[in-house]
């Protein structure tokens, strides 16, 4: 943990001198925010849209950043180099927690945004940050493990989104749901399955992330 731990300080100190991942991330949710608020209004949107709309920006915004955390290495040259210095399952939690973190700063902006602008009700809130929590620990899970799959190939950029839209979707589907129960109902109760399916999500692709890890990043 603690090799885990001194790679994501130097993925973290590396994003302070550049900030590439969360410009990108931000700037891309934060048009994205805009274009729909201006395309379909603020009041004439369901719940259910809203909820979707939320998750689909949260989405693309998060595919335009998390691949940067291993295209990053193949660029500097120095992936040979980290492969020397720490075993592979401390590199994958390194990066995923950093891709956790990236993630947690765009919610902590846009989610707020998001509210505000597009007039989406909340009456559940603990659901509703259960479900970000439980989405974002998916996503970036997912993520960093495609992420390490594709950081070799030469179209980085579109394969990533292609590759991770399948291998997310159960994500997306039960994050939209919760999203939507969380809005319209006041009982945890009512989004059980859904958050069932996020945890059980997250074991599952982290589980097998860390297991499969070393076959991909020295492959």
């Amino acid at each position: 943990m603690y090799k885990a731990w001194l790679i994501f300080k130097k993925d973290l100190q590396q994003e302070f001198k550049t900030r590439y991942a969360v410009n990108a991330i931000l700037l891309f949710a934060v048009v994205t925010l805009t274009a729909v608020s201006f395309s379909i209004g603020a009041y004439t949107a369901s719940r259910e849209v809203l909820a979707a709309l939320l998750w689909i920006i949260l989405f693309f915004s998060s595919m335009s950043g998390l691949s940067h955390i291993f295209v990053r290495e193949e660029e500097t040259h120095t992936a040979d180099t980290l492969k020397l210095v720490a075993p592979a399952t401390s590199i994958f939690l390194g990066k995923f927690l950093f891709n956790v973190i990236l993630l947690f700063l765009l919610e902590l902006i846009i989610v707020p945004l998001f509210l505000g602008v597009m007039n989406l009700q909340v009456i559940n809130f603990t659901l509703f940050f259960i479900t970000l929590f439980l989405g974002s620990i998916g996503l970036a899970g997912g993520g960093t493990i495609i992420a390490a799959i594709i950081s070799k190939a030469g179209a980085k950029g579109a394969l990533f989104t292609v590759l991770s839209f399948p291998v997310l979707l159960p994500v997306l589907i039960s994050g939209i749901s919760a999203t939507k129960i969380s809005a319209i109902e006041q009982s945890m109760g009512a989004a059980t399955g859904e958050l069932q399916m996020l945890f059980a999500y997250d074991v599952v692709i982290i589980t097998a992330s860390v297991l499969l890890f070393d076959f991909v990043w020295n492959e």
